[in-house]
Order: C-alpha cells, then structure tokens, then sequence
C-alpha cells in the first residue's frame, strides 16, 4: 500500500487517452456531383450490435461522434437513390473521409464500394494489422490462454524465442487495453499476454509509425479492444478444453447492453504439463497453471459523456524446464482504467482514463542450480495520467495532451553459490520513478488525397538518473485517385525511459568480485524512417513496408546463471531493418479468408555495453548478430466456413533459422517449417466442436541457442486438443 501512494503522489492527475477512439466522416453527392442534404447514414460495427444514424447536412457532409477501434460498415440511404454501402477500418485517432456517389434507381438495390473497404485509415501513416474477434477463434491456437498465436501468425516480423515475443527485432512492446497503454518498464519480465484472447473484441497492432501519443516502447504496440456486451443480448459462452499433456483452458462469459449501459465479463482458468520452450527435444518439469478475468462496463449518459471501465486480473505459474532442477515461475498482474469520454460539440472530444497496474514477477531458483542458485521477487506498482484534447474540422485532425505515471519498485535477489565458494548475499531494494511526457500532433488533410502529420513528444524520467527526450514525428500520406492506392512515409525519434531495477549492496559487492562493475542504465533512443504502400483490390488488401531503425542504448538483458533471473544492460547502438509484406483477402465465396504475413529483417547491434553490469571486455569489431536474428518469416493460412457446418483453419509457418549463438561467425539455425490446422463442427445455432493439432509434423528443431538467454529451447512439440463452445441465453 505504501508503494501504491508512493506512485500516486508521484503524479495525481487525470489520464486520458483520446486514441481509442476514431471518427467518421464523409460527402454525399448525386450523380451531377451535387450535395445531397438530408441523406440517411446508418454506421454498424461489422461484428457487434453497435450503430450510429446520422444524417447529412446541406452540404452533403456527415460526421458521428467518437466510434472504438473496429470494422464498420455505413450505409447511406436517399429516396429515389440507390443505396450504397462502404466498409472501413477505423483504427487509434484516425477520422477517416468517405465519399458516396449515389446512383439513380431502386432502394431495394445496392451498391457496395469495394475499393474503399482499406485495411487501415488511408490518413495513418503506421502499418498496422487489425485482427477481429471472429478470426482469433478461427486461427489455430490463437484463443488459448497465454497463447500469442493471434500476433505471430498474423504480424509481419513478430516471432517467439526464448519464450518471449519480438517484434522487428526488439522486445520492449506496448501493450494497451481500450487505448490507455499498460506501463511496465521492465524488460521481458512477463511471458504470455496479459489480456485472455477470447476477452477481445479486436486487437490493433502497430508496427512503427506512431503518433505522438505514444513513447516508451518502439518495437510494436498492441491495442487490445475489449469485447464490452454490445455485441450480446443477454448471451453467454462456455470453453472447455481437453489435449495431449493433460491440456486443459477452461471459460467462462456473461454479456448484455441496453441503450444506453453495457457489461461483459468472463473468468478462466488454464493448466497444461507442457508451458515453456524446452533446452532439450524431450517435456519434463515444464508445467504451467493459471487463472484470470476481465470486466468491462460502459454507460452513455447522453450523447456528449459516456463513461468506460475495465478491470482485468490474471495470475500464471510455470515450472521452469531444467534437467534435474525445480525452478518456478510466478507473475500477478492486475490493472484498473476508468475512461471518460466527453464531447463539447461537433468535432471536439476529451477523454479521460485514470488507471493503475500492479506486476508482480518472482522466480525461486532450485537450491541445486550451478554455479550459483539464484531468487528474485519483484513488483511493481504504476498510476498514471494523461490529458488530451482531439479536434477535427474538414482539414484537421489534431491532439494535443500530457501523460505521466509514478513508479514504486519492490526487488529482492537472493544468491548462493554452489560451486564450493560457500558465498551468500541477499539484496533487497525499493526504487521510485516517475515519467511525465507532453505531446502535440496535427493530421492535416492537404488535399482529398494527400495527408500530412506533423507532431512532437517531450518527456522527462526521473529514476536513478534525470533524463529530458524531444521525439519529434513527420509523415504523410497519399492517396493515389481511381486507383485508391496509399502510399505512406514516416520519419520519427522515440525514447523508451530505463528500468529501475538496478544492483547495489552486497549484490554490487558480489559483482565487483566477479570483475564486474556496473552503469547507471539510460534510455534507449530511437530513430526510424519508413515508407509503404497499400493496395486494395475488389476488397483484397497488399500492404508492403520498409524500415530502418537505428538505436542507441538498445536494451537487452542477461540471465544469472542457469536461471531466469534477468538483470537489463543496454548496448552502444542497434541497427534494425527490413521489409514486410501482407496481403489479406475479403471473404472469398461467402466462405472464408485467406492471408500471407511475411518479414525479411536484420536485427543487428554494435559497440560495448553502455548500461547495467559489464567487465568492460572490448567490444567486437562491427556489427553482430542479435540472438533473435532470423532473416525470413512467412506465414500463410485460411479460415473457411464449408458445407454442412463444418470450420476448418489452417497456418504454415517457415523461419529461416535464428542466429546461431554457438559459431564465433555470423551464422543462422536450419530453417524449419510447422503446421496448425483447426477442423469443427457447428451443430444448431449455439454448439461447436473443435479439434485444432499444433505443429502437426511434431518437428522437434532447435529455436535457439543463445548462452546470453541462458541455454538453448526448442520449438514447441505436437499439441492436440478438443475444445466445446457452448453459447447460451440467460
């Protein structure tokens, strides 16, 4: 409790953040291009109850209030007209423009414009990956507990190894639920995501690019859109499943809305005998179990004020795989936001999300570890705020807000060696920090098809050290006419503020006797430039990308021992870069949808260590491999709706092989290939029954073997589990 008010005197204020939320706009004109006044609009969420009507003004303009990240469909309907229809994703602080041409005739006709229906806002300038709630039940594991299937199998350049998710080559991501992004400055300290994918609505995943709203993590942010209730009527659904290595992911949801409140909530639990990537081809001491929930609560006062609010708790324990050793895992997590959205008219909105997140991570090492048995408890207690201010006009989509959160830390490492040295110490410390960042950015819409974005972030951190950052942001985007081709470009700096977990006492002392000493550790700053462009096809989406991302003071981390103990260290300077490729298809025959994610990337670094423990060893000569290197990653893969009710799903995955951290030459793994298929049945309107076989060959390959990680992991075996579905009314 002490750390939770010593996080909140650290900076009380008022968190908001206008990101989660997007808006419409549009022009509707008759065959002769003149406005059409009075014009019927319906805007639908293409997976849920939720809808707008509006109306046109006398110039032909619509524009709805704040909608969430999601597909719509709008509608537009004038008698004597025929109606039309578009598809659009709105994604974080977009306003995207829509044009409709009505065409003379029946209203029991339509027009549907395929062309329009992007993969993303044709004014953001960040590739990003929407991914729905309907397509994390269809991809093969993706809906599990823990799982990350959702982001690998769909995000170029996001891979797994060592147990942790990368993305372009780094492992600091920002996870947000509804838009307010979850601070934990530690690196790699939790495993699996901490939202359940069957919790989510839609899940938005950036990949560089950002907007100024946000910081501190540069190698992907994912935005987690709750399911909230508007997509039920009083409807539940029940999970149970049952697989090889006693497997079992148990669910449970309750969901309903009225006009103007809607609730959701959901609990789970998960145990499985297999948990973490394994040193060896063969299972053992490797078991995992855990439990969590979520509750999401929304209420529209009136059209001006709606009030959101989501709680999410979820608790994972994982034995840890070593030959003849008991080392144990466990990691709490817990976070609070409570959002208020108000409008002061058309075009100006306030959000408003205070929140607060506590991480807890403890590792107990087997006392027989060699050469020395190492425990670490840690948690963390964050609260946070952020004012903004979002204004759109027909030119501008601008913002402009503060952020900030305090930190409280609580580490205790224990340490005894056994390698006949008979040493013992013990460190315990608490650290506090705080962040404060203001930020400004302007969409300006030049031109129908040309979009500029200018924006700027200043942050200060105060920890261990002081640090001031400015992260300046430019882009633009151009829409090429008829063809409807975006072609997008960014240049942009970033700064990601340090851990607070540092060594000091008899830990620094046991360091220095070591031949080691340690450096204060300072952000890492980032500098990327990148260019893209999106073509859509008759409602198929190609999107191809490039990157190049330049880091000084990259952060990674090192094991103690045979253990995973993580202390972070950072390195002089990082160089990341390369192209990714998708392509999405509409639904094909009224059945399904194919993809393709691809990712050429190197991720390489250079120089000495800057920060954190080191024993000054002369850096090597140039650039060198990161030990998640890994050149090429493909998936492909469908999900159908076939004859007789049946679904079927499928994933190839292939890797080029990550580096090869036994060579003193830059080398890579074997490349490897694996397959996951999804084969079900629907029965009446409210039962399914599944089977879904991961990694169907059973290729059991080596993923890595970087000593820095502290020992090698192989790929995940064969997994076959049967999962039930079951939705009810209550």
């Amino acid at each position: 409790m002490k750390r939770v008010l010593i996080c909140l005197v650290a900076f009380a204020a008022l968190h908001v953040w206008a990101a989660a939320l997007g808006s419409l706009r549009g022009i509707v004109h008759d065959p002769d291009h003149r406005p059409v006044p009075a014009a019927n609009v319906l805007v639908k969420g293409a997976d849920s109850e939720y809808s707008q009507v509006l109306t046109t003004n006398g110039e032909g303009v619509f524009q709805s209030s704040p909608v969430p990240v999601g597909v719509y469909t709008v509608t537009v309907t004038f008698d004597g007209f025929v109606p039309a229809r578009q598809s659009i994703v709105v994604s974080s602080g977009s306003a995207p423009i829509l044009h409709f041409q009505l065409l003379i005739g029946s209203n029991r006709e339509s027009v549907d414009v395929l062309e329009n229906a992007l993969a993303v806002s044709p004014e953001v300038m960040t590739p990003t990956t929407m991914i729905s709630r309907r397509e994390i039940q269809m991809t093969p594991g993706a809906d599990l507990s823990n799982s990350l299937n959702l982001i690998t199998d769909h995000v170029p350049g996001a891979w797994v190894t060592h147990d942790q998710l990368h993305v372009r080559g780094g492992h600091q991501v920002t996870w947000a639920i509804d838009g307010v992004p979850i601070p934990n400055t530690n690196i790699a300290s939790n495993i699996g995501p901490q939202i359940d994918p069957k919790d989510i609505d839609y899940l938005e995943a950036q990949r560089g690019g950002y907007s100024s709203d946000y910081g501190d993590r540069t190698y992907g942010v994912f935005n987690v859109v709750p399911r909230t209730g508007f997509e039920s009527n009083q409807e539940g659904e029940v999970y149970t499943t049952f697989g090889t290595f006693h497997q079992t992911n148990e669910h449970v949801n309750l969901g309903s809305h009225t006009a103007k409140f809607a609730y959701f909530a959901s609990l789970n639990g998960n145990r499985s005998d297999y948990g973490l990537e394994t040193p060896g081809p063969d299972v053992l001491h490797d078991r995992v179990w855990g439990a969590g929930g979520l509750v999401s609560l929304i209420y529209n006062r009136d059209a001006s004020d709606q009030f959101r609010f989501f709680t999410t708790l979820r608790r994972d324990d994982y034995q840890i795989p070593n030959v003849g050793l008991r080392d144990v895992e466990r990691e709490r997590d817990a976070l609070a936001t409570f959002s208020w959205a108000h409008s002061f008219g058309p075009g100006l909105l306030l959000t408003a999300s205070p929140f607060y997140h506590h991480n807890w991570t403890n590792y107990d090492g087997s006392p027989n570890d060699y050469p020395v048995s190492a425990s670490q408890q840690r948690s963390s207690d964050y609260a946070g705020a952020q004012v903004s201010l979002n204004a759109v006009t027909a030119r501008h989509n601008a913002r402009a807000g503060v952020y900030g959160f305090g930190q409280g830390d609580d580490e205790s490492v224990r340490l005894i060696a056994n390698d006949g040295s008979g040493g013992t110490l013990a460190q315990d410390r608490v650290s506090t920090g705080h962040l404060e960042s203001v930020f400004l950015e302007d969409q300006y819409k030049a031109l129908s098809w040309l979009t500029f974005t200018a924006g700027v972030r200043l942050t200060h951190f105060t920890g261990a050290i002081s640090e001031n950052a400015a992260s300046p942001r430019l882009g633009a985007a151009i829409r090429i006419p008829r063809l409807n081709w975006v072609l997008r470009g960014f240049w942009g700096r970033y700064y990601q503020a340090p851990p607070l977990s540092t060594v000091a006492g008899p830990l620094l002392d046991f360091a220095v006797a070591q031949g080691l000493r340690v450096i204060p550790l300072h952000g890492e700053r980032d500098e990327e430039h990148q260019f893209g462009l999106t073509v859509p096809v008759r409602g198929w989406s190609v999107d191809v990308n490039n990157y190049h991302q330049r880091a000084r003071n990259y952060f990674d981390h090192n094991a103690i021992g045979n253990s995973n103990v993580f202390f972070p260290l950072t390195i002089q300077s990082a160089k990341l870069y390369g192209w990714e490729v998708s392509l999405r298809s509409p639904r094909l025959f009224k059945r399904g949808e194919v993809y393709v994610s691809y990712a050429y990337a190197h991720a390489n670094a250079a120089g000495a260590i800057t920060g954190g423990l080191t024993d000054f060893s002369p850096p090597r000569d140039g650039y060198f491999l990161l030990d998640h290197d890994q050149r090429h990653t493909l998936h492909t893969g469908f999900n159908a709706n076939l004859p007789g009710r049946i679904l079927a799903s499928a994933d190839v995955y292939y890797g080029s092989g990550f580096t090869d951290g036994s060579s003193d030459t830059p080398m890579h793994l074997p490349g490897h290939t694996t397959l996951d298929l999804t084969l079900g049945r629907t029965f009446g309107e409210n039962f399914t029954v599944s089977v879904t076989s991961l990694n169907a060959a059973n290729r059991r390959f080596l993923l890595d073997n970087s000593q820095t990680f502290g020992g090698t992991h192989y790929a995940d075996p064969r997994q076959i589990y049967l999962q039930l579905r079951y939705r009810f009314h209550y």
